[in-house]
């Protein structure tokens, strides 16, 4: 005798159902986490940002970038808010932000049933085509157990790359304001040099000339055409600095074809006529860094990933399937029909795998993500500390070169041709005097670059984003610096 098994299951959809929860709006937005995102920078740097996910955003966004750059001189803050528009770069984070805000959602969602059909006996007459049909719906009830734990490390992780873009958002801001500073001292320092090329060209005609007429000798000769030749050298190591230094800008600005027509100033803006003290500046950095932030919710991270791994030390998959079975029994040409429920639990055996090892790992990453926050607090304090000396350093060293230096040479060249009106003085001393001032004018440019680089390092050392590199360049009486372009 055969039978016709039908199992149907009726009861484990209403009971996941009961267990489903719904999807905080959060993590199903077309922008979520953005506007975090941009009220954060907003507050730190004062610039728009923006998400571009469609033609007709980024065809906007390409508009307004044009508008900024095309064939005009731009300042620093133009050229940090074009990259924040236009760098694809930071365009990718914030899509990782999407990414992360759709996994939350994934995790929120719960595991849909899995559904399995067999039909046995196919092509048995005496019980029509078939002997027995099969079917089963299986749900992973350790997917509903651990739903809220994994919720919140998702949420973690979502609050974690909203916190990385932020970063990278300010990060990208404070590289385009050094690139600017750079790019435009570099052009400032261009200058200066063709000023001691022309002074220098002057220099080794006198000497070619005296030297025809054996008013000099050849060792004085040599000497003004070397450097002369030396000087050069040094304009042309310049010009090349500059062209790398707005290819620079250029590259963190996202600027390609016909956009790149865009020029910098001839010159950095003069120093500030003070600037105050800074108070509780290793507060604000505690409080502002994200870095920091970020350093905080991997901590928050490990503390949820502990929490599901403890909850699921013992039991690492639990399935259930529930239904009813239906026997058809076929007897002197008589049918009759028993229904009887049918329940099924299946689940590993924790033997072997106790759990134990998960958890030490678990213990032992929370333990190093406290370790790397303690550590990341004390190197904000002092990034802090040191971003301030360096600002109010930097300008004091300013201040110098150009209110004590800078006129000393100065009087030093006005007197010395005073003296020349007077044949006091030869033509070469004379010369002598243009190049110290010369040199004493890039100095204080380089002084000046200097210090507006260690301003934007202080603004980053208060709300994270740092270059993580030196400030300076070269600084020599005359001599090539930076990068720049025109």
């Amino acid at each position: 005798m055969r039978y016709l098994r039908k199992s149907v299951v009726l009861g484990l959809p209403l009971i996941m159902g009961a267990c489903a929860t719904a999807v905080p709006g959060i993590y199903t937005e077309p922008t979520a986490g953005f506007a975090t995102i941009s009220s954060q920078t907003a507050a730190a740097i004062g610039k728009r940002t923006a998400f571009a996910q469609s033609q007709a955003e980024n065809g906007a966004l390409r508009r307004d970038v044009h508008a900024m750059v095309h064939k005009k001189t731009i300042s620093a803050d133009t050229a940090v808010q074009v990259a924040l528009l236009n760098n694809k770069g930071l365009q990718a984070s914030y899509a990782n932000v999407g990414l992360s805000a759709a996994e939350a959602w994934q995790q929120a969602t719960p595991e849909n049933p899995v559904v399995s059909i067999g039909v046995l006996g196919i092509g048995a007459a005496e019980l029509g085509a078939y002997r027995a049909i099969e079917g089963m719906i299986a749900t992973n009830i350790q997917d509903a157990r651990t739903r809220k734990q994994r919720l919140a490390l998702a949420d973690v992780n979502f609050r974690t790359a909203q916190a990385e873009a932020v970063g990278d958002t300010l990060r990208l801001a404070n590289q385009t304001r050094i690139a600017w500073v750079n790019a435009v001292a570099a052009f400032e320092t261009v200058a200066f040099l063709r000023q001691a090329k022309a002074t220098s060209d002057a220099g080794s005609e006198l000497a070619q000339r005296l030297g025809e007429t054996g008013a000099l000798n050849r060792a004085g000769q040599a000497r003004e055409q070397a450097f002369n030749a030396e000087l050069a050298g040094q304009l042309a190591r310049a010009r090349l600095n500059a062209a790398r230094a707005k290819e620079e800008l250029t590259r963190l600005m996202g600027l390609w074809g016909s956009e790149v027509d865009y020029f910098v100033p001839n010159a950095l803006p003069s120093l500030p006529s003070s600037v105050g003290s800074i108070t509780n500046l290793e507060a604000r950095a505690l409080q502002n860094r994200v870095d920091l932030r970020i350093a905080r919710l991997g901590l928050e991270a490990q503390a949820a990933a502990f929490g599901l791994t403890d909850r699921t030390r013992l039991i690492t998959d639990l399935e259930f399937i529930a239904g009813f079975e239906s026997e058809r029994e076929i007897e002197k040409g008589r049918r009759e029909t028993a229904t009887t429920p049918q329940l099924e639990l299946e689940f590993a055996i924790p033997i072997y795998d106790t759990g134990q090892a998960r958890m030490r790992k678990a213990e032992l990453g929370y333990l190093q993500a406290a370790n790397v926050l303690a550590e990341k607090a004390v190197n904000v304090r002092s990034e802090a500390r040191g971003a301030e000396v360096a600002y109010h350093a930097s300008y004091r060293i300013a201040r110098h070169y150009r209110d004590v230096l800078v006129p000393l040479r100065a009087t030093v060249e006005q007197e010395g041709l005073l003296s020349y009106n007077g044949m006091i003085t030869n033509t070469f001393e004379l010369l002598t005097d243009v190049r110290e001032k010369l040199g004493a004018e890039l100095e204080a440019a380089n002084a000046k670059r200097d210090f507006y680089l260690s301003q934007a390092e202080l603004t980053a050392a208060i709300y994270g984003g740092g270059a993580g590199g030196e400030n300076g360049g070269e600084s020599a009486a005359i001599a090539a610096g930076g990068g720049a372009g025109h």
